[in-house]
């Protein structure tokens, strides 16, 4: 098993593949969900877009719980937030490239 903040490899069939920090559902998604445990400030994130299958890197600018969003982009108070293609919510506070995303700064659009 690899430890969660390297994004050490591990062999499937002969290669070595790296394990990713997050996934994104759709390249529509301007964030990804954190699939590891104890996700620190500061570390090198790889993720997966699983429909393309196309990697991302990015640097945690904060320490992000299991299951929680990661931004993929600069988010700005108002944005729609895009999570598997769909519409999930609207930032009420600006938020930076790798930073948490969830309650703090992001709400649901029906209340």
């Amino acid at each position: 098993m690899s430890h969660p903040n390297t994004g050490a490899s591990r062999g499937t069939r002969g290669k070595r593949v790296s394990t990713p920090h997050f996934l994104v559902h759709s390249p529509r998604d301007n964030v990804g969900v954190v699939v590891v445990e104890g996700l620190k400030k500061g570390a090198d994130m790889l993720g997966v877009i699983t429909e393309t299958d196309k990697t991302l890197k990015l640097k945690a600018k904060a320490d992000i719980p299991i299951g929680h969003k990661v931004a993929l982009k600069a988010l700005k108070k108002g944005d729609t937030v895009i999570k598997y293609g769909e519409d999930i919510g609207k930032m009420v506070a600006d938020t930076d490239v790798g930073e948490h995303v969830h309650v703090q700064n992001l709400k649901t659009k029906r209340w």
